[in-house]
C-alpha cells in the first residue's frame, strides 16, 4: 500500500527505529526516578504497587492499540487533533490543539528542561544561582521573579533543540535513536547494579507501610503512575513524517509501549529488591537513593547523568511530535498562518517548531508551568478517552474509510482505555477540584479564538 501523502510538504523520513525511538523515548522521562515514592505513599505495599505498574501499562497499551488504529487510517501531523476533528468536528479538535499548544505540550517541555537543568545543578551548583531578580510581584506566590542561571541554561537547551529539528526531521529522528539508546543503556546498568546487589533483600519486596490503601490508594497510585506512562500518544501527533505509517506506526506505537511496560518493571523490581517500602516513601529520588545505597555518592552522581540523558531523549522527542499539532490547526486555518509554513529546504514545520519552543522557554521563566501543567492533567485524559472511543465512532460514521490496522479486542479495548480514562478524570476532580476547574477555564479560553479562526475560514 502506498504511502498516504504527507501534510502540506512533510517528509515522511522516521523509519521504524526513530518512531519507536520517539515512543520509549518520550515515555521515559523524569517519572521512572520520581514516582514510586507517591505510589507507595498511596498504595502502602510494594505488591499493590507492581499491580498498579501493570494495570497502567495495560491502559497505557489500549490507548495505543486505539490510537494505531486512528494514526494508520489518518496518518496526518497533529494526532489527535486529527481524531477529534474528523469524529466530533472542528471544534473538539481546536479545543485540544488549543490546550496541547499554549498549556500541556509546552509546559511539559518547560518542565522537563528545568528538570534537565536541577539534575546537572548536582554537579555545576552555581546554576542555582540567581542571575536576576524582578522586583514586581510576578513570581510563584506573588513574590519577585527571580532569574536563575539554570533557566538560561534550559531555556538554550529548548531553542536548540528547535533549531536542530528545524533543520531536518531526519537529523531530530537520528538524534532521538541515539539519545534513546544511551537512555535504555543507563537504565538497564542501573536495574543491572540494583538485582545483582548484595544490599538487596526479597523481603523487601513484600514490605509495606500505613496508608490509604485500598481502591481510594489504587487510583491515587494509578494516577502516578500515568504521569509516569504519559507520552505514548506523541508519535501519533508526528505521523505525517513516518515512513509507511500502515504499518509502522502500529508497530511502534504497540512495541515501544510495551518496551517501556518492561523497562518500569524491571526498575521497580530493582529499586524494592534494594529498599524497603519505608526508605521508597522517605525519598524523593528513589533510583539515586538505590544507588547511593550500593555504590555510594557516585552511583547517586551516575542516576543524575542517566536522568539527564533520559530528560534530553524526551525533550527532543516533544518538540519534534509536538510542534505538528499548531502546524496542524494553522495548516486548517485554525491558527495564526505562520505555523503553517514548511520549509522549503528542510520540509519542517519550523516556524511551528520555533514559536512552540520560544512559549515554552518563556514558561519556563515564569515558573509557572508547573502550575499550568497540573490544571490540565485531568483534561488531557478528557481528549484521550475522546480520541480513543473515537474508533468506535468513526467505525459507525465513517465504515468506508481504510483501516490498515485494526484495533485488537475491539470494543473492549477502546471502551477500557475509555473507562479508565473516566476514573483518572473522576479521581482528579475529587482530589483536586480547584485545578480541575481551572483547567476547564483554560480549555474553554480557546472558544472566542475558534469562532473567529472560524469566521476567517467562511469569509
Amino acid at each position: 500500500m502506498a504511502d498516504h501523502p504527507p501534510t502540506a510538504g512533510l517528509r515522511r523520513v522516521l523509519g521504524p527505529w526513530a518512531a519507536t525511538s520517539i515512543v520509549v523515548g518520550t515515555i521515559i522521562g523524569s517519572g521512572i526516578f520520581l514516582v514510586p515514592k507517591s505510589m507507595i505513599t498511596q498504595a502502602g505495599s510494594v505488591p499493590l504497587v507492581f499491580v498498579v505498574w501493570i494495570a497502567g501499562g495495560l491502559l497505557s497499551l489500549f490507548g495505543a492499540l486505539s490510537y494505531a488504529e486512528l494514526g494508520a487510517a489518518m496518518p496526518e501531523a497533529g494526532g489527535e487533533y486529527a481524531y477529534l476533528r474528523e469524529a466530533y468536528g472542528g471544534f473538539w479538535g481546536f479545543l485540544y490543539g488549543w490546550t496541547q499548544t499554549w498549556v500541556s505540550k509546552s509546559g511539559s517541555i518547560a518542565g522537563m528542561a528545568t528538570g534537565f537543568f536541577y539534575y546537572l545543578a548536582n554537579f555545576r551548583p552555581e546554576l542555582d544561582r540567581i542571575l536576576w531578580s524582578v522586583p514586581l510581584p510576578i513570581g510563584p506566590g506573588g513574590g519577585p521573579l527571580e532569574i536563575r542561571y539554570g533557566q538560561v541554561l534550559a531555556a538554550a537547551v529548548i531553542l536548540c533543540l528547535a533549531v536542530f529539528n528545524s533543520a531536518g526531521v531526519s537529523l531530530g529522528g537520528r538524534l532521538q535513536v541515539v539519545a534513546t539508546l544511551a537512555k535504555a543503556g543507563l537504565l538497564a546498568a542501573i536495574i543491572a547494579f540494583g538485582l545483582g546487589s548484595k544490599a538487596g533483600s526479597v523481603a523487601n519486596l513484600t514490605s509495606s507501610i500505613p496508608a490509604a490503601g485500598g481502591f481510594a490508594g489504587f487510583f491515587g497510585a494509578l494516577v502516578a503512575a500515568l504521569w509516569a506512562y504519559d507520552g505514548w500518544n506523541n508519535l501519533s501527533m508526528a505521523a505525517s513524517d513516518v515512513v509507511r505509517p500502515q504499518r509502522n506506526l502500529p508497530l511502534a506505537l504497540v512495541a515501544g509501549t510495551v518496551a517501556t511496560i518492561t523497562v518500569y518493571i524491571a526498575a521497580n523490581l530493582a529499586y524494592f529488591y534494594v529498599l524497603p517500602a519505608s526508605a521508597v516513601a522517605a525519598s524523593d529520588r528513589v533510583a539515586a537513593e538505590m544507588m547511593r545505597t550500593i555504590a555510594g555518592p557516585a552511583g547517586a552522581a551516575g542516576v543524575s547523568i542517566a536522568a539527564m540523558v533520559s530528560i534530553f531523549a524526551a525533550l527532543n522527542g516533544s518538540i519534534l511530535s509536538g510542534a505538528r499539532v499548531p502546524f496542524a490547526m494553522a495548516a486548517d486555518g485554525r491558527f495564526f498562518r505562520f505555523a503553517a509554513r514548511v520549509h522549503p529546504r528542510y520540509g519542517t514545520p519550523n516556524r511551528s517548531t520555533l514559536f512552540l519552543c520560544l512559549w515554552a522557554s518563556l514558561l519556563v521563566f515564569s515558573g509557572r508551568y508547573e502550575q499550568l501543567f497540573t490544571y490540565v492533567i485531568f483534561a488531557s485524559w478528557i481528549f484521550y478517552g475522546m480520541a480513543a472511543a473515537a474508533v468506535i465512532v468513526l467505525r459507525r460514521k465513517r465504515p468506508e474509510m481504510a483501516r490498515p490496522f485494526r484495533t485488537a479486542g475491539y470494543p473492549y479495548v477502546p471502551l477500557l482505555f475509555v473507562i479508565g480514562a473516566l476514573g483518572v478524570v473522576a479521581t482528579t476532580l475529587i482530589r483536586s477540584p480547584r485545578e480541575a476547574i481551572m483547567g476547564l477555564v483554560l480549555i474553554f479560553s480557546g472558544v472566542p479564538f475558534y469562532f473567529y479562526w472560524k469566521r476567517r475560514i467562511m469569509w
